[in-house]
């Protein structure tokens, strides 16, 4: 491959067992470079200050309560890996250098890092969502005085909990209600809020973002938080006064405004989003028209019958549902009146709501020159391309995998903020996920491969009368999938013996009664 420019080659990735180093003589400085388990790569000065002697790279990897360290094989100080920093007199330092993989091969590049200035470093996050807020709130408890943290968002106001945007468009919860970090929040914490003014554009060689009112701010460290755009199909008419889409406050208002002025609403999308938001229109009173593509509702978390169940109760509650139903214009002229579909049938609508699905916000990361696919592109340690710059959330895609549900989230901003705050070595290696509906009076709980291969069994439940539905997925004496419906009081037991890969042999014949009935034999 051609070599980057100012990196050079040292050997392959095979060459340098783990927990040890190599050095290698790059014009004529020793560099050493160390592979750990936990933290990567990692090259400094192979120079040892206390002996006077290139032996660094000869030295004993460890860590030192959670720091990786390499100790001096003749005086035995404890250098950092990440800082060069001397554990035993934190005055004396040796230089740390640029490394990375690419194709197998390991490169370093001779220049050392900058050391930190003095003060504090000035951390940027762009988005005030959910992500990138619970990153810097464990960052402030891991290390509060280590960052001047400054946060742009494009709403005008705190951050909020959006998985109960459902409940708040229910009439069942008040805004205040689902507020995470409210405007006094961040003076007290000493955060720089920038409400209402999303970054536009990164600077990635000044190191600056620039906002959408002209705010020029520099940073140290980047954290994107940009999260996700609801798509929007390129149907005829979805500009129209009256089409929304469901992802935040703003979209909340709009529709708790239309149905108190109009009567008739379209939910396109069967899915979870489109059936909250359906279920909350409902209750405020609309007429409501469910319209999906496939022919069975939420399909990437239930099966059939699970499914129909579902439907059948939503029904009783009074919504209406169009399926199979391909959506080819919204109608209108100056607001939408309604929808037809591919069969030539329409339907009316003073409120059509978008519901089919989201998408990585990276179009400013990507403009910036950073590596994106379907997201931006991170490590185990949430860090991008460029090494001051980490990324978290519904913008992230991490070994091929994005996520749109909070649990992963949580798991990102906890690595994150760890890696940050330089507090330990930790890493991100993806998340499992389950999914519960946020409908009063339903309990629904999907987790795993419900669908099974040619390898596995199920072991289902079924009492239409209580309206009680289970499916336990088996593979190899493991669970592997669940859908709970009517009864999901065991869907977190269910989802630990997922990720655990549990041998469940010996609780088979009770395993779908529960917990309480399974862990007598367990024990």
């Amino acid at each position: 491959m051609t070599a980057p420019r100012g990196w050079h080659s040292v050997c392959t990735l095979e060459d340098i067992c783990v927990d040890t180093g190599v050095c290698a003589l790059i014009e004529g400085r020793q560099i050493a470079v160390f592979r750990t388990a936990e933290s990567g790569l990692h090259a400094l000065d192979n120079h040892d200050p206390a002996s006077g002697m290139n032996v660094l790279a000869r030295g004993i990897v460890g860590d030192i309560e959670g720091v990786p360290v390499v100790a001096s094989p003749l005086y035995k100080q404890h250098y950092s890996l990440v800082t060069g920093a001397c554990i035993e007199d934190p005055m004396v330092k040796v230089a740390v250098y640029p490394v990375r993989v690419m194709s197998g091969q390991v490169w370093v590049r001779p220049e050392p890092r900058r050391q930190r200035a003095a003060g504090r470093r000035k951390l940027v996050v762009v988005g005030n969502g959910m992500a990138g807020m619970r990153t810097v709130e464990e960052l402030l408890g891991l290390a509060p005085d280590a960052y001047e943290i400054t946060v742009f968002g494009a709403e005008p106001h705190g951050n909020y909990n959006r998985i109960l945007l459902s409940p708040v468009l229910a009439g069942e919860k008040r805004v205040e209600e689902i507020m995470l970090h409210d405007l006094g929040w961040y003076q007290q914490h000493g955060v720089t809020l920038h409400a209402g003014d999303p970054v536009v554009a990164i600077d990635r060689v000044r190191r600056t973002v620039t906002s959408q009112s002209g705010v020029v701010a520099a940073y140290d460290r980047l954290l994107l938080a940009t999260g996700s755009q609801p798509f929007m199909p390129p149907i005829v008419g979805n500009q129209l006064p009256g089409v929304i889409a469901f992802r935040d406050l703003k979209d909340v208002e709009t529709m708790v405004t239309a149905a108190g002025r109009f009567r008739n609403a379209v939910v396109i999308g069967g899915g979870l989003l489109g059936l909250e938001a359906a279920n909350g229109l409902l209750r405020r009173g609309m007429v409501v028209t469910v319209v999906h593509l496939q022919d069975t509702l939420m399909e990437r978390q239930l099966d059939r019958m699970a499914a129909d169940m579902l439907r059948a109760s939503l029904e009783a509650r009074g919504l209406t549902f169009q399926m199979p139903a391909q959506t080819v214009a919204i109608l209108g002229d100056e607001r939408v009146t309604g929808v037809r579909f591919a069969d030539g049938t329409e339907r009316p609508a003073d409120l059509v709501v978008m519901a089919v699905g989201i998408r990585p916000n990276i179009d400013m990361a990507r403009a910036a020159g950073l590596r994106c696919d379907r997201g931006v592109l991170v490590d185990d340690t949430l860090q991008t391309f460029d090494p001051c710059i980490y990324a978290v959330g519904e913008c992230v895609q991490h070994r091929n995998s994005t996520y749109g549900l909070v649990a992963p989230l949580w798991e990102q901003a906890t690595v994150c903020a760890r890696h940050l705050a330089e507090v330990g070595v930790s890493r991100y290696r993806g998340s499992r996920v389950s999914t519960q509906l946020k409908v009063t009076g339903i309990s629904l709980f999907s987790a795993g491969d419900f669908r099974g291969t040619a390898r596995s069994e199920a072991l289902v439940f079924k009492d239409l009368r209580r309206g009680v539905y289970k499916r336990l997925v088996i593979e190899d004496n493991r669970v592997v999938g669940a859908v709970l419906y009517g009864d999901t009081q065991d869907g977190p037991w269910y989802f630990e013996l997922i990720n655990a890969a549990t041998d469940v042999g010996p609780i088979r014949d009770r395993l779908l009664f529960g917990e309480a009935a399974a862990r007598p034999l367990a024990s």
